[in-house]
C-alpha cells in the first residue's frame, strides 16, 4: 500500500525533537499546492504521535505513519487544506 503513494516531497528532520519536528513539517507543507504529498522521515518517538496529531489539526490529511527502522519513522501527508490568510 505505501508503495503506491506518490511523494511530491520528502524532508528529513532526523535529530530533530519536538516542537521542532511540527515546525519543520509545517513549514515544508506550507509551500507545497494542495493534493501535493509530503514524506517526513524522522527519528523522534514523542515527534511520530505528535506531527500527524498536529498535521490533523491543521486540516491535512495523514496517509501513513509506518516504521521503518529501529529508531526511524516514515509519515505521509497530503496536503488538503491552504493557510488561512
Amino acid at each position: 500500500m505505501a508503495d503506491d503513494i506518490k511523494v511530491d516531497r520528502t524532508i528529513d528532520i532526523r535529530g530533530q525533537v519536538c516542537p521542532y519536528t511540527f515546525v519543520r513539517s509545517k513549514l515544508a507543507i506550507e509551500k507545497m499546492n494542495t493534493g501535493e504529498v509530503l514524506e517526513i522521515i524522522l527519528d523522534h518517538r514523542a515527534a511520530v504521535e505528535n506531527v500527524p496529531k498536529s498535521m490533523e489539526n491543521e486540516g491535512q490529511k495523514v496517509l501513513l505513519v509506518e516504521q521503518t527502522g529501529e529508531k526511524e519513522w516514515r509519515i505521509v501527508v497530503r496536503k488538503d487544506k491552504e493557510k488561512k490568510k
